[in-house]
């Protein structure tokens, strides 16, 4: 059994460790209400878009998505990795990686790159993936802006020519613990399922129809990527806020143990040395 000092030592270490872990826990706590106001407040604009897309594409025949619908034979893909700067943060990271491993394999034979958005992410990828660009201090200031400049590189690869698919791959936020990995395509644009609802709503546009969807769609492609970028954002505040509750809740059954074990070493102790004094007194005595 470990000696009173080393376990007066590691209960000193582990309570150290718990007060760091609860710390983190409410930062985490507090980062993710703010973000997590922030995708809920931009999901119905952009289901909204999406749904003005799905009106005009209905009302119009042929295709009007002219080089953004381009089918092209699948050679060349980008694959958007959507990861975070920093850890501690459980499987959020470990499952974007797997998953572009997963889509990677899809894709043997082609020719596959990635396009990192997020420090973790490049790191983990680049002994086995192709990294092309690293965007990870979009995170230091994440607006809108700043993705519509991310958004209009990713567009003009694939309008050049240089990839014949770009897909996103990231953490969409359900709930502070529950993140589901999502992969989407960004171009070209999938055909767009038209509702019977959507159908029959009447607009009036000005200018012309064509002109306002010609309009209308690399607007919709930056607002996929911030919502994917948000997304992912919101999800690993509450993944690092659950995954430091556990370390916090860990840290003090390991303190509890540990305390455990030193009132009983203490224990063994107190009585070895009232019996040696005992001992003593009756050799004394005889």
């Amino acid at each position: 059994m470990a000696n009173l000092k080393e376990i007066r030592n590691r209960i000193t270490s582990v309570s150290s460790t718990m007060q760091i872990t609860s710390a983190m826990k409410m930062v985490s706590a507090a980062k993710l209400k703010k973000a997590q106001d922030a995708i809920t407040a931009m999901r119905p604009y952009a289901e909204k878009l999406t749904e003005l897309l799905q009106n005009l594409s209905a009302t119009l025949d042929g295709d009007v998505g002219g080089e953004f619908t381009t089918q092209r034979e699948i050679n060349n893909v980008l694959l958007v990795a959507i990861t975070s700067n920093r850890g501690l943060c459980g499987a959020f990271n470990a499952n974007i990686m797997k998953a572009i491993k997963s889509r990677a394999e899809f894709y043997a034979g082609k020719n596959v790159d990635v396009y990192a958005i997020g420090k973790k992410g490049n790191d983990g990828l680049a002994k086995t993936c192709t990294i092309t660009d690293n965007k990870s201090a979009i995170f230091d200031d994440l607006t809108f802006e700043n993705v519509a400049i991310i958004a209009e590189d990713l567009t003009q690869k694939f309008l050049s020519g240089k990839y014949d698919r770009i897909e996103l791959v990231y953490n969409q936020f359900k709930n502070a613990a529950t993140q589901i990995v999502m992969t989407e395509q960004f171009l070209p644009l999938a055909p767009m399922a038209v509702t019977a609802s959507a159908s029959n709503v009447d607009y009036i546009y000005e200018p012309e129809k064509e002109e306002i969807l010609l309009t209308l769609i690399p607007k919709s492609l930056k607002t996929q990527l911030y919502k994917g970028i948000r997304d992912s954002f919101a999800s690993e505040h509450g993944a690092r806020m659950t995954a430091m509750h556990k370390a916090t809740d860990n840290a003090t059954e390991l303190r509890n143990q540990l305390k455990l074990t030193y009132n009983k070493a203490r224990q063994a102790a107190i009585t070895n040395e009232i019996l040696e004094i005992v001992g003593g007194a009756e050799a004394l005595a005889g």
